[in-house]
């Protein structure tokens, strides 16, 4: 039957048929039509008697009354623009008010003066002063009600909660932790100056662990991030405690944000995952000031609505805080639910115009369009109706949205707070342009200070602009009652916040044995790097002492990377365990969930496995237990996709392994332009927290991923507690026959960049080939064939990493630069190549400017062959022959560069052209290929 058809019954005359509408089930057949017919005439009644808002209103209610006895309705995807929690249901408020207020008040000073006086003539280094006015009231309820700090230690521990403060309020932070006596009035004075007044004097404009250690726990500032972090975070934290790791049932993860902010991909990206995995360990209080840097988030629309039915779709509880106390007695008197009609109705950009208007302009514009909304006013001043306060500012209303969410069980929990930017400074309320004011005048100040019933004299204000330039920090004593208020509620919650402590204590790592079998070669098999990576990897997994500390992370790869054999035994970690059969069950390598599941399966989000990767590399600070993550994936889709993310876990300090598998430009065969990486080691180098490697050996492997652990987990560092590095392999999917390790392998020349494999030998001229990961077979090849078919003889050396070799050169010269008076240091490259003989030649399956970047230090000619363009779809020979990279090429570039060195006949390399016609991909067209799937 199709809508046209569909039965009326029950519908009033003239009305539309019955349709499947907002998830409700009107196709269903009716099993009593009589008493369904009896409902629907007692619904026109009340429509007709009462009219819709009364309708609208029962309705509401039946619905409320439906999930209450648990009757199978949706949910509503949003609600009235009001606030959740009505008056009757708000909590009693545990705190002194009043102490909280001036708390907040010398806070809202000290954040405001701090920002200002970074902008002095002379200086004017930024800073954002409206964006914690705005959220004082939301961050101060957390700092004295809720927020657990990290002495609250958990059995085998750290303990606490989690919070991620919003970027651009980081003065507010500063400005609590200087009434906390842990910073100074000069630290406050030197906001935004790092470095010129010496190292630990100043204060870092954002949250950034990396520059202030022990102080900023997350990195908050590149908007979007902070939404997704958070999820993965309250996600891995119920991982340790599911594999009974820690216990982490008591622990929370609180996320500010703002509602700009949510447009970025990454912050709403994520929330189906906080849903799906019920964690209400997680709430997200959204600073919803309607503002964004240039102007209204939604000035048309209601920022606030749109997010409420995102997040209740997602399956999120929604507590909406809009509305201050003052105006429950207006809601209370609006019986013909009028005044709740034009809150739905009013758009945002009109709200912020309210915001920067008067009583009378308010009393006209909002109040007036109706008769009845002018009645409910008519005995309030302009002044008292100019002051009716938006939710966010009310500390109890704050208050009992923050106490519902922490007892909320089941969903995560969003708090949507609506707000003012530039709350309390009458300079900056809610203008367009308030986000890029960073100057407040004396005459601003003075308004400010006033608001703030602060006192500091005007004289004391004059004489600070005479002295510093700058307005006047408050502190009201360490003896102050205020200061013991919040000294004792942050005692009995746990200490000071922000704050990053290191606890967790250097592991016991392998021994020889486990890297004994990557040593011993391959034999007569071929052996890809990436199924090497992987054999080492299973290896740790069984190791006795960080074994369970392995945390694999893959974006719906394992089986591309051969690791679905781990399935049966590690399993995939899934909090609800597995509630079906999986459709290989009887097969040996079986896929199979559990909720202790180690190895974490982020389905196709690299955004999200980056996530995981830095919420499992800062554990060792987070919870004080070393995790170890090894995040593998497609290489192309590793820095280029998700740099942004690597660059935040390397300023949260985070460790671990990311491994770009499938790597090089032309050796992830067929799969073409998108997938074919020819350059992640020059995004990798723009991290200095990042170590690259692109071995080539087996052995090689065995030594760089055993480097890592033992810089990363064991007692290396300044401190002894382990490095603060991120290991970066690039590894490949071609099957290569992989020797034996030499006995006199150099492996300080594998771990610093470079070590000899082959000498050259005989008589005739001489060359040197450099190449890394497959590159290096083919000067291999190209070795024998100098010598076979041109009389050449050439060294070769396998490049473990082009980047370490160019940071060390680096190193060594600016060392040199900073120390005139000594010998200049010579960089590892110099010292290596100093004897060769003749030309150098390096290849790699990577961009000319990965090579290149040691080309400065490389003494004599020094040649570069590189896979520069787009990829495309073909066999690896075709591609190389067509990026003039495989080892013909390089067999031409070396006798080319002996030639422009008179050392033999240019004849020869014309020769050697024509035979290989290096520059035709049809003349490998024939030639086979192993391993070329991805």
């Amino acid at each position: 039957m199709t809508g046209e058809q569909a039965t009326t019954s029950g519908t009033r005359t003239g009305s539309t048929p019955s349709v499947i509408h907002e998830g409700l089930p009107t196709q269903l057949p009716d099993i009593d039509p009589d008493e369904t017919h009896d409902w629907l005439d007692s619904f026109d009644s009340l429509v007709d008697e009462r009219g819709r808002e009364r309708a609208r209103y029962v309705m509401l209610r039946l619905l409320e009354r439906a999930r209450q006895m648990q009757v199978g309705v949706p949910a509503l995807r949003s609600t009235d623009y009001i606030n959740t929690i009505p008056p009757e249901r708000e909590p009693w408020f545990p705190g002194d008010e009043e102490a909280e207020r001036r708390i907040r008040s010398f806070i809202r000073w000290n954040a405001a003066v701090m920002v200002s006086s970074a902008n002095r003539k002379g200086l004017e280094v930024g800073g954002h002063i409206a964006t914690y006015q705005s959220s004082a009231s939301l961050y101060e309820v957390g700092f004295n009600h809720f927020f657990r700090g990290k002495d609250s230690d958990t059995e085998g521990g750290v303990g606490g909660d989690q919070v991620y403060i919003q970027g651009h309020a980081s003065p507010g932070i500063y400005a609590r932790a200087f009434l906390e006596g842990r910073l100074s009035e000069d630290q406050l004075y030197r906001f935004r100056q790092e470095v010129q007044h010496g190292p630990g004097r100043g204060l870092a404009s954002y949250p950034h662990p990396r520059l202030m250690p022990e102080f900023w726990e997350f990195p908050t500032v590149s908007m979007g991030l902070t939404g997704i972090n958070s999820i993965y975070q309250a996600r891995f934290n119920r991982y340790l405690h599911n594999r009974g790791i820690k216990d982490t049932s008591q622990q929370r993860v609180w996320a500010f944000l703002g509602d700009g902010e949510m447009a970025e991909p990454e912050s709403l990206g994520a929330i189906g995952v906080a849903a799906r995995e019920e964690l209400d360990n997680l709430t997200w209080v959204i600073n919803c000031n309607l503002q964004q840097l240039d102007g209204p988030v939604r000035g048309n629309g209601k920022i606030i609505q749109e997010l409420e039915s995102t997040f209740r779709g997602a399956g999120w509880n929604v507590i909406k805080v809009v509305w201050g106390r003052e105006w429950d007695p207006l809601l209370a008197s609006d019986v013909d639910g009028v005044l709740v009609n034009r809150m739905n109705t009013t758009p945002d950009g009109q709200f912020q115009t309210y915001s920067t208007e008067s009583g009378e302009y308010i009393r006209d514009h909002f109040f007036g369009v109706d008769p009845r909304l002018r009645a409910m006013v008519e005995h309030m001043t302009d002044q008292q109706i100019s002051k009716l306060p938006r939710g966010g500012h009310d500390y109890r209303k704050v208050y009992a949205a923050f106490d519902a969410a922490t007892k909320h069980v089941g969903q995560p929990t969003v708090i949507l707070a609506k707000t003012v930017k530039g709350w309390t400074i009458d300079a900056l309320e809610g203008k367009n342009a308030t986000h890029q004011m960073k100057k407040l005048t004396q005459d601003d100040l003075k308004k400010f200070r006033d608001r703030l019933y602060l006192p500091i004299s005007d004289r004391d204000l004059e004489r600070s602009y005479e002295e510093t330039g700058a307005a006047p920090f408050f502190h009201p004593g360490p003896e102050s009652p205020e200061i013991a208020y919040m000294m004792e509620r942050r005692a009995a919650l746990g200490g000071s916040l922000p704050k990053r402590v290191v606890r967790a204590k250097p592991l016991t790592l392998p021994g020889d044995k486990t890297y004994a079998e990557l040593k011993q070669g391959s034999g007569k098999n071929a052996v890809a790097t990436t199924m090497a990576v992987v054999r080492l990897l299973k290896d740790w997994v069984k190791d006795p002492e960080i074994g369970k500390r392995i945390v694999p992370i893959a974006p719906d790869e394992y089986r591309t990377f051969g690791m679905d054999a781990m399935f049966p035994s590690a399993k995939v970690y899934n909090p609800a365990g597995q509630q079906y059969e999986s459709v290989d069950r009887n097969m040996l390598l079986s896929y199979k969930e559990s909720a202790q599941g180690q190895m974490l399966h982020e389905g196709i989000s690299e955004a999200g496995a980056m996530a995981s990767a830095t919420a499992a590399g800062s554990a060792y600070a987070t919870h004080g237990e070393h995790m170890i993550p090894f995040y593998i994936f497609y290489s192309m889709f590793g820095f280029q996709r998700t740099g942004d993310s690597i660059w935040a876990m390397a300023d949260q300090l985070a460790r671990g392994f990311l491994i770009g598998a499938t790597a090089g430009r032309t050796t992830l065969t067929g799969e073409g332009l998108q997938h074919a990486d020819g350059h992640s080691p020059l995004l990798a180098a723009t991290n200095p927290a990042v170590v690259h490697y692109d071995p080539a050996l087996a052995y090689e492997v065995s030594h760089i991923m055993r480097s890592g652990l033992e810089r990363m987990y064991g007692e290396g560092g300044p401190d002894g507690s382990g490095e603060n590095v991120i290991f970066y392999l690039t590894v490949y999917n071609e099957p290569v026959r992989q020797p034996k390790e030499p006995d006199d392998v150099d492996v300080e020349g594998i771990l610093r960049g470079m070590h000899r494999v082959s000498p050259a030998s005989g008589e005739g001229p001489k060359v040197t080939l450099l190449g890394s990961g497959v590159g290096f077979p083919w000067v291999e090849d190209a070795r024998r064939m100098l010598a076979e078919e041109w009389g050449v003889q050439a060294e070769t050396w396998s490049v473990t990493s082009w980047n370490e070799l160019a940071r060390d050169a680096i190193e060594a010269e600016e060392w040199s630069l900073l120390h005139p008076g000594e010998e200049p240091r010579t960089s590892y490259v110099e010292e290596r190549l100093v004897d060769v003989e003749g030309p150098v030649v390096a290849v790699s399956d990577f961009m000319r400017a990965v090579p290149l970047q040691i080309a400065r230090w490389v003494p004599g000619d020094y040649r570069v062959l590189g896979a520069d363009g787009f990829g495309f779809a073909d066999t690896r020979p075709a591609a190389r022959r067509y990026f003039h990279i495989d080892a013909q090429s390089v067999v031409v570039q070396a006798l080319q560069a002996l030639a422009d060195a008179g050392q033999i006949d240019r004849s020869q390399v014309e020769k050697a052209f024509q035979a290989y016609r290096i520059d035709d991909p049809t003349a490998v067209a024939g030639v086979e290929q192993e391993g070329g799937d991805a």
